[in-house]
């Protein structure tokens, strides 16, 4: 389910996949957002070099913030590099923040980043999800569920 947004995550690059996301939370909608990079961050994420370890997104001041991203300094940058774990704003329209902050503000509930991609026209964007963190019981639950679909879906390709 998705929040807002004409964007279509399908037909755009990745760059990068946050895998530990639907291990770590129960994820109930998403959004696509720019994000506001500097040039030598756009240089690395072309080269794919990004970790999502740690990443989550905050709303501050009516603004949404992307923290703890790590985007390694680009090597042919010389001294105007940026800061690899520096807060980088994501661009959000007014309506579609209204509704993340009504989201957010119930208890348990945070912005996890799932992945972030070149689109058609070849900007950067970052898909984020409203989440709220698994307990221990509920991640054993979803990997018994795994391994079950993997059982059959295995059972029913020796039977063709």
């Amino acid at each position: 389910m998705s929040i807002g947004g004409k964007e279509n995550p399908e037909s755009a690059r990745i760059i990068a996949r946050n895998r530990r996301a639907s291990h770590d939370y129960v994820l109930e909608e998403t959004l696509v957002c720019g994000i506001s990079l500097l040039g030598s961050e756009v240089k690395a994420l072309r080269n794919s070099q990004v970790s999502f370890e740690e990443a989550y997104a905050r709303i501050d001041g009516g603004e949404v913030w992307l923290l703890n991203l790590h985007i390694p300094e680009y090597q042919g940058a010389s001294y105007m590099n940026h800061e690899p774990r520096r807060a980088r704003k994501l661009l959000v329209k007014k309506r579609e923040l209204a509704k993340l902050i009504t989201r957010v503000e119930q208890k348990g509930k945070t912005l996890v980043p799932l992945r972030i991609m070149f689109n058609t026209r070849g900007l950067v964007k970052v898909e984020i999800a409203v989440g709220m963190g698994k307990q221990a019981h509920d991640k054993r639950e979803s990997i018994h569920k795994r391994e079950a679909q993997r059982d059959m879906d295995r059972q029913m390709g020796r039977r063709r």
